[in-house]
């Protein structure tokens, strides 16, 4: 099995080789191009396809019902906003038995849309979620609860406000519109005082349902009001990206003040939008002051120019404040720009700062309302950005074309990586960037946006640590062939460093402080041909030294090779930097092909021979450790249980014991100083296995140390950290 990623990830993407090795292992573990959208299921569904618990979100996708609606489909996706902050992406499923599948997580609080898609064309609801989005019908939504998310409830019946329509004429007679008005609680239509208003508005392409649907709006100022954050105020939500903008807002307002008791004067009247929307109610802000009191832009731009009366602006205009995600949101650059001419103009606004962890999306826009409503109406101590935001001193420079990826660090000192295809791919219909993003280090693609004829996007903000990536250009794999990172064993995938303190295991130790890495062949009597190995030996390795070294055996997982360990395991700046910081003993550790038919026979009477040949390691089983990933490490409980005492150190990273027969467990404790177990979280599809191989050392009387679940799946993000968890612990 290629042991980086589940089989769903590598559908369409990996040669013939690896579907043979994943039918042996699986079987070992267990004993069209046109756009096609259907929202309603051929067969009634019962059980549900989506269960969300402790933020992790599972899908279970009967196979029957693909096939009768999107006919044979080689991949399937959830097209969610699951990405780095918050921004659409695809996360692949499996196709196992009867059913999709695919756990991803965990996921940050908030509220998350999505459909699903096969084969980049065909799309379709989840008909077993009752939520449902207006203006897409084929969305879903869920909401992961947390702190964050406390004003996205629905508080208790009877406590909050209500929403009801409101038609009204677009910018031609014969086009009606049609908004959402929500009133407070106790909302009296015959007050003698008129209500103040907000309206507002959405952006392009965008339906005021959405504001309901996606925005979560009602809930929003539902619990504002109840805790006593919000003025009572009547909230108009129309339209906001029309060509003729301030003609449709004018008939909103007029239709608005027809059905509810509202002000008409600019010191009791809001105005705020979203995109295309805020860039509209910006432009009236500046060339028609006095007609709001109050301006929120979230994620907006103003291109206008010319001089500006900056003093009736500032007269007229109590609150002018702006929102912009980070450097993945579109208005990032543009709010800038804005800054700066609002600055040079002597116009007064407020800036909530650069939301790190947000692009252009509704979660950085739910943010934004929160923000803005309880400023309306009302004198504020502070003025000032939201707590951890950051300051926007200047533009984002994407990269040009060359050398990708280009990293940029924002004032948090996250990494945001900028990725851009050459010219081969000017025909493609859709390509994607498929990495490890997700929450943990599974895998998500991004949609790229076409430029001229190459695709670019850019993904972030990225913690402190290793990132591999390819294209997916029309379902096929391709590689960056602008990044000089090779793996061998599957050729299309890249790779980078987000640098950060965090990372400091995986980078490079100063030069002349770490180990070597060498290459030395042997015959293999198993595969009856000669094979390599990498071999890692310690800071002043003596080759004659007195005391042989005490040696690792570190294994590589199905699908992979010897070269894995270093090109995506970073295990020599690992084993270097616990040495400089003097965490190791120092130690020879031999990296083997385990591709082979008969592992223990190959390790016991190739591997080890030819490696104490070459180097100067030792015979005794106290000074031998083996270890292995995924393939690896089901291969070490192999040699473990059927060779006990031969490695006083063993250890197994997402692994499991395939067999209880004939296991000797009285000898395995006694030959053995360290059984040490590592499993990826419920994303790694090997954790219940994991767990239940504990259970069956409980119940045999085997000692084993569990290193407790590392956050992440099967994949290099989890095995690295236990790599460094686990070679400090060798021989002392």
């Amino acid at each position: 099995m290629n042991a980086m990623m589940p089989p769903h990830q590598l559908r369409r993407t990996t040669r013939p080789r690896w579907r043979r090795l994943a039918s042996v292992l699986v079987a070992a573990l267990l004993g069209s191009a046109a756009f096609f959208v259907e929202t309603q299921p051929a067969v009634a569904a019962t059980t549900p396809w989506l269960t969300v618990s402790g933020g992790y979100a599972s899908f279970t996708v009967p196979a029957d019902h693909i096939k009768n609606t999107m006919g044979d489909v080689s991949l399937l996706v959830v097209d969610g906003d699951f990405g780095p902050s918050f921004n659409r992406s695809e996360y692949g499923l499996s196709l196992n038995g009867n059913s999709w599948t695919g756990i991803i997580g965990p996921l940050p609080a908030g509220l998350y849309s999505y459909q699903l898609t096969g084969d980049d064309t065909k799309v379709i609801k989840d008909p077993t979620n009752p939520t449902s989005v207006t203006s897409q019908p084929t969305l879903s939504t869920f909401l992961v609860a947390g702190d964050s998310t406390r004003l996205l409830t629905d508080v208790p019946s009877g406590k909050g406000g209500t929403v009801k329509n409101l038609a009204y004429e677009g910018d031609r007679p014969d086009q009606k519109r049609s908004a959402s008005v929500w009133t407070p609680p106790g909302y009296d239509a015959r007050r003698a005082q008129l209500y103040p208003v907000l309206f507002l508005l959405s952006g392009e392409d965008r339906s005021d349902t959405d504001w309901i649907d996606l925005g979560r709006s009602r809930q929003i100022l539902d619990n504002l009001s109840v805790q006593g954050q919000l003025t009572p105020m009547v909230v108009v939500m129309g339209g906001g990206g029309e060509a003729d903008a301030d003609k449709v807002l004018g008939n909103l307002m007029t239709a608005s003040r027809r059905e509810y008791r509202i002000a008409t004067d600019p010191a009791h009247q809001a105005v705020a939008g979203l995109s295309a929307g805020a860039s509209t109610v910006v432009a009236m802000a500046l060339s028609r002051p006095g007609r709001f009191g109050y301006v929120g832009s979230f994620a907006g731009s103003f291109s206008g120019e010319g001089r500006r009366d900056a003093r009736a602006v500032n007269v007229a205009t109590k609150l002018l404040r702006l929102y912009t995600g980070n450097m993945t949101d579109p208005a990032y650059n543009p709010t800038y720009r804005l800054m700066r001419q609002l600055d040079r103009a002597g116009i007064r606004y407020e800036f909530d700062g650069v939301a790190p962890d947000l692009g252009h999306n509704w979660t950085a826009w739910q943010n934004n309302l929160a923000d803005f409503v309880p400023r309306l109406f009302r004198t504020v101590p502070n003025h000032g950005p939201s707590r951890g935001h950051l300051a926007l001193t200047r533009e984002f420079v994407p990269p040009s074309a060359g050398a990708t990826p280009r990293l940029t660090t924002d004032a948090n000192g996250d990494t945001f990586a900028t990725v851009e295809t050459g010219l081969d791919f000017g025909a493609a219909r859709h390509v994607t960037l498929w990495g490890n993003w997700a929450p943990g280090g599974s895998w998500l693609r991004l949609p790229l946006s076409k430029s001229g004829e190459r695709w670019r996007g850019t993904v972030g903000p990225l913690k402190p640590w290793m990132y591999y990536y390819q294209f997916i250009v029309d379902l096929t794999a391709k590689k960056d062939t602008s990044n000089p990172t090779k793996v061998t064993s599957e050729p299309n995938w890249s790779t980078f460093l987000a640098p950060g303190k965090a990372a400091r295991p995986l980078t490079d130790v100063p030069a002349g402080k770490g180990g070597k890495v060498e290459t030395f062949t042997y015959t293999s009597a198993v595969a009856g041909q000669e094979r390599s190995s990498l071999v890692w030996t310690p800071p002043g390795y003596d080759a004659r030294r007195t005391k042989p070294y005490p040696v690792l055996y570190l294994q590589h997982g199905g699908g992979q090779n010897y070269t894995d360990w270093v090109e995506m395991g970073r295990a020599r700046q690992i084993l270097d930097n616990a040495f400089v910081d003097g965490k190791l003993v120092p130690m020879v550790v031999v990296m083997s092909n385990g591709n082979v038919s008969d592992f223990t026979k190959e390790l016991l009477e190739n591997i080890v021979p030819a490696a104490r040949t070459r180097y100067n390691i030792s015979h005794e089983p106290a000074q031998q450790a083996l270890a292995g990933l995924s393939m690896g490490g089901f291969q070490t409980y192999a040699v473990l249980t059927s060779h006990p005492g031969e490695f006083a150190y063993v250890g197994t990273f997402s692994a499991a014991l395939l067999t209880t027969t004939d296991i000797d467990a009285a000898a395995i404790n006694k030959g053995t100083k360290l059984l040490q177990v590592y499993t990826g979280d419920v994303t790694d599809f090997v954790y219940s296995l994991t767990m239940s191989t504990l259970s069956t050392f409980d119940t045999l009387g085997i000692k084993y140390q569990f290193g407790g679940v590392t956050q992440g799946p099967h994949g290099w993000d989890t095995w690295q950290k236990n790599l460094i968890d686990f070679a400090p612990r060798l021989f002392r």
